[in-house]
């Protein structure tokens, strides 16, 4: 990854408008999962669509470390031969998860129950999130891992130390600490069962069905036996609904767009960003309803919009977590007040994304209040004026559509991470009418 000095900065000019016809991404979540499923299956799958963001490599070459032998990725199309349950081998060495929080914490599931020492470490953002929610009911089930100073990365898991099945309730509505558990469980003697606060995105479950798993869902608990197999398939990834909802927003509060985006991910544990842009007012129709690979599928048409705050429900937190930052955007641009609160879980994410979000809005001129658990955001629009992306990602994709929104330029340092997540934005944002430069030191 490069470093923050060598980092690239987004110049968009403001105003303009969204237009035309784009197909995002495959979904982040589905990639990473499609690997490391497709590693551990008997025999070969196939999958396509795959994301190939720098965070999907790094649980590809983790993988390959650890005895995966694989065909791609060439645009989008990746075919795994796995080497089944128990056919993983130990790296020559530790497996560097780079930015990526969602690989470090599945795969710590996935290992903690091997014959065989496994090391994770992180980039330097990634080497400050908190480990131990994860680390600890993976302890419980009978593993042994341990934690930097602090709960953080890197993680050192001690092979060898066989897993029973845990009765886990989370204490906070995760959906990586769900699929870590349940990851370790296909490990462990007798039954894994996870209990939910709130629903959180079901594509393990989903997954895991696919390769021909049996999973049982009875209201907010999920639950698997251990000592199965899994078996090689064919894989669709959706597109994702995360990096789709850059666009919905822009083409929401850019005048005179109409913007279509092709064959999105409508997981109902994910369509946050729709409920809620709705009901701030938004014109987005769902079409073309569909299935592909065991996930719901949808092409959605955005218009623009006159946006109005809300009062942000609990129960759609955790469905919007990762687009909270495009929608505090919309927030700014619609007319009245948007509170959020309930939603702690953005401290811990690439950034502290309350505060990196918080600066940003109010250099731009808008009325912005900090909870610990969330922002009230007082709409109207946008001046222009620099942000810092904090090297996060989203954080500098929701500044850049802001800029459809500003009445002057907006610059975005730091964001060489973009690639992590949605390596052909830039490319995509130009082609819908985004006026977006690249400058690299």
């Amino acid at each position: 990854m490069s470093s923050r000095a060598s980092s690239p900065t987004f110049e968009v000019a403001p105003g303009g408008q969204l237009r035309g016809t784009l197909r995002v991404p495959g979904d982040k979540s589905i990639s990473h999962r499609a690997v490391m499923l497709g590693a551990i299956a008997d025999g070969v799958t196939r999958v396509s669509g795959l994301l190939e963001g720098e965070d999907v490599l790094a649980t590809l070459a983790a993988c390959r470390a650890m005895g995966l032998s694989a065909e791609g990725p060439v645009d989008g199309r990746l075919t795994l031969h796995g080497v089944g349950l128990h056919g993983l081998q130990a790296a020559g060495g530790p497996l560097d998860m780079g930015n990526s929080g969602t690989a470090m914490r599945l795969l710590a599931g996935l290992l903690a129950g091997q014959p065989f020492d496994s090391t994770l470490i992180g980039d330097d953002s990634l080497s400050r999130r908190p480990m131990t929610r994860v680390a600890e009911p993976l302890n419980n089930m009978g593993a042994r891992i341990d934690t930097a100073a602090g709960g953080c990365p890197p993680l050192r898991i001690t092979g060898g130390h066989g897993l029973h099945g845990i009765d886990y309730t989370l204490p906070v509505a995760s959906a990586q600490v769900k699929s870590a558990v349940l990851l370790a469980g296909l490990y462990a003697t007798g039954t894994t069962r996870v209990t939910e606060p709130a629903p959180t995105r079901d594509h393990t479950e989903r997954m895991l069905q696919g390769f021909g798993y049996t999973v049982e869902r009875a209201g907010a608990t999920v639950q698997l036996t251990g000592g199965g197999r899994l078996r090689g398939c064919m894989l669709e990834v959706p597109g994702d609904i995360s990096s789709a909802a850059f666009f919905l927003v822009g083409a929401s509060i850019a005048k005179d767009s109409e913007l279509l985006l092709e064959h999105v991910g409508m997981n109902p544990t994910r369509i946050g960003v729709v409920n809620l842009l709705n009901a701030m007012g938004a014109d987005i129709d769902v079409r073309n309803e569909r299935t592909a690979g065991g996930e719901p599928v949808a092409d959605l048409l955005v218009r623009s919009a006159n946006l109005h705050g809300i009062t942000v429900p609990q129960d759609q937190v955790p469905l919007a977590i990762d687009e909270f930052p495009a929608l505090f955007v919309a927030a700014a641009c619609a007319e009245g007040e948007t509170v959020l609160r309930g939603a702690e879980e953005l401290r811990v994410k690439e950034s502290d994304r309350i505060a990196a979000m918080a600066q940003g809005l109010g250099a731009l001129g808008v009325d912005v209040e900090e909870f610990p658990d969330g922002i009230a955001i007082r709409g109207g629009g946008l001046e222009g004026g620099t942000v810092h992306s904090q090297g996060d990602h989203r954080i500098a994709m929701a500044f850049a559509m802001a800029s459809l929104g500003a009445q002057s330029a907006i610059t975005i340092g730091d964001c060489a991470n973009v690639a992590t997540s949605f390596p052909n934005f830039v490319d995509l944002a130009t082609t819908a009418g985004l006026e977006l430069r690249v400058v690299t030191p």
